[in-house]
């Protein structure tokens, strides 16, 4: 009992808060908060990292700063969150504010400044504590749909000054402004046999256990039988009383005869772990399926702060004559719970369902540097590229590397190398290593020296050298050759490269450079006439796009416009 109160103890310190300050920070927008996704949400090789706000399926909404300070760093990005404004707190916070349409006037008057300062749409700059000063409640600028967003809102976050962590905005009190009185769903649990000598179930492979609704609103899985080393997977999601959309979960934890095992709450991680996400799904499942069924297990330990667990990790032994409970606890930020309970027995049942076939003979460990050769084509992994041992299906065919496929996930770069033997001197300038999928190329960074080509990636798949000579395209909608434009706003242009992809594009109005807004989504690029830049009457307009091989393509157009009304 003694040792049970202990660990209880343990863990409540592990988890325990700190104390934020719940009413300092208002709402950054003027209407009811509403949450399209929320902090610690499974994304694609990310958490995150703060609240997606809605804002009535419209951009324009006014967002304002949540308490006083001032804007400390501006980002404007064609990906990501896209643009985006910082603002530092005195109390020790920064908040964050993305996706905007634009600032406010004297802000965007900043950003304008510097980008013709930079001649480049994407700017990053760091400001000092007296250049913009804002008070709570100010409109600092209005809601968009820019960067890497799939629909208009908000994004919104907070973040530690001195260690940059990003922190569950629900702890700044702001809880209180929506209702969330459901409890989480569970819609699947797994058991994953986790050696070569484990059978669960009479299968070597993951299963999926049936659940049943108990009359005290807990549930009760299918009873688990093993002979050895198990781990569970939960696939959850939570809604609240107002958004309707599915949300992740704020808490699990597991009990393992009662004692707690392994456990994690989304309340505060750096950014150098958003990648574990990756780890702590079935990752393989994820590929195959799109569904985020989350491990409660770890077979090779990985840093992800937010987990806490006790020396076995989360993987569990059945043991002979002796039958166990195994319990999740999954919840939301205001508490509601959803309970499963497991009983677990050993037999030695033999398997029905046999492991999947191994098709390799190259063997990866994890924790150790791996290197592989053929023919022309070597590939490096240094130690820590993955989170578990697995086989490797490696090969060279055809001019073509074959690396296994995108199921096994990958934590940091490793290194591949390609001898040219093919192409010409003068080709090679116009080559790069592509990742290769469904017989489209992306591409990768790639370092030549001579006939030798390198790039460091982060997915597995298939890879070859790609020569690409053929400049971008550029187009417009309707010709405003020789015609006059007064009563436009702006002029709009669409880009495009279907290789290497673009690396740069620039605008000319009568030599002047211009700035033209990009946005990735639609590969169009907008110059607003407010700018200031076009003359009275006739104006030259150039614009260059280059590739990231090199390869240009110059566009130049003359029309006409009067400033008078």
């Amino acid at each position: 009992m003694r040792l049970y109160l202990l660990i209880l103890l343990f863990y409540s310190s592990v988890f325990a808060q700190v104390n934020y300050p719940k009413d300092y920070f208002s709402p950054p927008l003027a209407i009811p908060m509403q949450l399209s996704g929320n902090f610690g949400e499974l994304r694609p090789n990310h958490f995150h990292a703060g609240f997606d706000l809605k804002t009535m399926q419209r951009e324009g909404l006014e967002v304002h700063a949540v308490a006083d300070g001032y804007v400390s760093r501006i980002k404007i990005s064609t990906f990501g969150n896209g643009k985006t404004i910082y603002i530092t707190h005195s109390n020790g916070y920064t908040s964050v504010y993305g996706h905007l349409l634009r600032a406010t006037d004297f802000i965007e008057a900043f950003i304008k400044k510097m980008h013709y300062a930079e001649q480049s749409f994407e700017i990053e700059m760091y400001l000092k504590p007296g250049e913009l000063v804002v008070k709570k409640g100010q409109i600092i600028a209005f809601s968009g749909n820019t960067g890497a967003s799939e629909g208009p809102h908000l994004h919104f976050e907070f973040r530690d000054n001195i260690t940059e962590n990003i922190i569950n905005p629900m702890l700044f009190g702001f809880d209180k402004y929506m209702k969330d009185t459901k409890k989480p769903l569970i819609s699947s649990i797994y058991v994953y046999p986790l050696d070569n000598k484990t059978i669960v179930n009479q299968s070597k492979r993951p299963l999926l256990l049936n659940l049943l609704l108990q009359k005290d609103g807990t549930y009760l899985a299918d009873q688990v039988v093993s002979n050895g080393k198990i781990g569970f997977g939960i696939n959850t999601f939570d809604y609240d009383d107002v958004s309707f959309n599915k949300n992740g979960v704020y808490k699990v934890q597991t009990f393992y005869n009662g004692i707690p095992n392994f456990g994690y709450q989304f309340d505060t991680y750096s950014f150098d772990e958003m990648r574990y996400v990756n780890a702590l799904i079935d990752y393989p499942r994820y590929k195959k399926t799109l569904q985020r069924v989350q491990k409660l297990f770890m077979r090779n330990p990985y840093g992800l702060s937010i987990i806490k667990t006790d020396k076995t990790n989360g993987v569990l032994t059945a043991v002979p004559n002796l039958s166990s409970s195994y319990r999740i606890e999954v919840s939301d930020f205001y508490g509601n719970l959803t309970s499963v309970s497991i009983p677990i027995k050993y037999d030695t049942q033999p398997a029905i369902i046999v492991p999947e076939p191994i098709l390799s003979k190259y063997f990866v460990k994890a924790n150790n540097d791996s290197n592989f050769t053929k023919d022309n084509v070597s590939v490096s992994f240094p130690a820590g590229t993955f989170y578990d041992d697995f086989y490797l299906n490696f090969d060279v065919k055809n001019d073509t590397l074959y690396l296994h496929d995108d199921t096994v996930p990958v934590h940091a770069n490793f290194t591949i190398e390609i001898i040219d033997n093919k192409f010409t001197k003068a080709q090679r300038e116009k080559l790069f290593i592509a990742t290769i999928d469904d017989n489209k190329t992306a591409y990768n960074f790639t370092f030549r020296n001579d006939s030798v080509f390198t790039a460091k990636v982060k997915t597995l798949g298939k890879f070859a050298l790609v020569l690409d000579t053929i400049p971008p395209k550029i187009s417009i909608a309707n010709s405003i050759e020789g015609k006059w434009l007064n009563d436009k706003k702006f002029i709009q242009f669409t880009i495009s490269d279907g290789l290497s992809g673009i690396k740069s594009y620039n605008g000319y109005l009568n030599g002047k450079w211009i700035l033209f807004e990009y946005d990735n989504k639609t590969k169009k690029i907008t110059h607003d006439f407010s700018d200031g830049i076009v003359a009275e009457g006739a104006n030259e307009l150039k614009i260059i796009v280059v590739d990231n091989l090199g390869n240009s393509t110059i566009f130049e157009t003359r029309f006409f416009r009067s400033q008078k009304k």
